[in-house]
């Protein structure tokens, strides 16, 4: 593991894993800022990486149809729907939306229709509204709906609710637990720094499993094998972009190299804070959190829990050199007391 002496700084694991000359550690940066939820990075991973469907089971408690990170689903695009209020916090208070306007009125919409221009206003689902008959109706226009940036103040909120949605993946730790406990080298870490499973050497024992501080990583029922982001390893050794940054039609999903990505990531969320989203924040860039940084990092619109995401991760293997040390140190104790004890015997 690098340290933060290290000659390459603590962002690069690569060196550390033996390659003399790494070419630069590789990652994504992920804007939820911009992600619309079409799931197309989740298409394209499967249909690259040849990953098999989930079962087509919806889970009728939201739009997200497959729920989480799983062994066949390496991207997942989460849906949350968050009550807002005033300034676009986050809240259950009840009442606090007691007075808000709900977006056009379907009175508006009527007016509008009636007055013979033709046009619909949106407010029919999956209908974009029209920006002239919205001004005529006396309906600010904002775009399509719920795309105006979560947490902007308005004049007039559209809603009492906005959508967060974010594309998750693997974080390909700095500081890996998968790596540590993984007792046949089928789990790798790659000369982009990257963190791979060789399904070929995969045993199915499930010790990467609880020792992902994230829960990234699952076995598929049918084999017992791990399963999880190779951050298209192949195409990235190719000079291509990994399958979901490149299907990704808002450049939500971005990716390259790590440092450049983060002072990217800094410039966005410097431009977000000035456009009132206060609520803004990076997680998973700070090489001194509890796993090195990571090189899958997210530019959030809430609390990491919001996400489902662990507020402060910590890599489960980092005490395991001083608990094999004092157990050295015990184990010699032990050995001198029975020697003593021994030669007291005898004399």
């Amino acid at each position: 593991m690098a340290g933060p002496n290290s000659l390459y700084g603590p962002l690069d694991p690569a060196p550390d894993a033996g390659y003399l000359d790494p070419p630069p550690r590789m990652g994504f940066f992920t804007d939820t800022s911009v992600c619309i939820g079409c799931k197309a990075c989740e298409v394209a991973c499967k249909e690259w990486n040849l990953v098999p469907d989930d079962g087509f089971n919806l889970l009728g408690t939201s739009y997200d149809n497959t729920g989480g990170l799983t062994a066949n689903s390496w991207r997942h695009v989460a849906f949350i729907e968050q009550p807002v209020a005033g300034s676009g916090h986050g809240t259950d208070v009840p009442g606090a939306f007691e007075g808000l306007p709900a977006g056009p009125s379907a009175s508006a919409h009527t007016a509008v229709v009636a007055a013979g221009t033709g046009q619909d206003t949106g407010t029919t689902p999956g209908v974009p509204p029209a920006p002239d008959a919205l001004a005529a109706a006396g309906t600010q226009f904002l775009g399509m709906p719920m795309s105006d940036l979560p947490g902007r103040t308005i004049d007039a909120p559209r809603s009492d609710f906005r959508w967060l949605m974010m594309s998750n993946v693997c974080k390909h730790c700095t500081h890996a637990a998968c790596l540590d406990v993984c007792p046949t080298g089928s789990l790798f870490r790659t000369e982009f720094g990257t963190v791979v499973v060789q399904e070929d050497i995969c045993n199915g024992c499930g010790y990467c499993i609880p020792a992902c501080p994230y829960g990234v990583i699952d076995q598929r029922k049918d084999d017992g094998r791990a399963w999880k982001c190779t951050l298209c390893y192949d195409r990235i050794g190719d000079g291509l972009t990994p399958a979901c940054a490149k299907a990704c039609p808002t450049e939500s999903i971005q990716f390259g190299e790590l440092e450049e990505l983060r002072g990217r990531a800094a410039h966005r969320l410097e431009k977000l804070h000035e456009q009132g989203v206060a609520e803004a924040r990076l997680y998973g860039h700070d090489p001194n959190d509890g796993v090195g940084g990571d090189g899958a990092f997210f530019l959030l619109l809430d609390e990491p829990e919001v996400y489902g995401l662990p507020p402060d991760p910590v890599v489960t293997t980092r005490d395991l050199k001083a608990m094999w040390k004092r157990a050295g140190l015990a184990a010699l104790a032990m050995a001198a007391t029975a020697v003593v004890s021994f030669a007291g015997r005898r004399s």
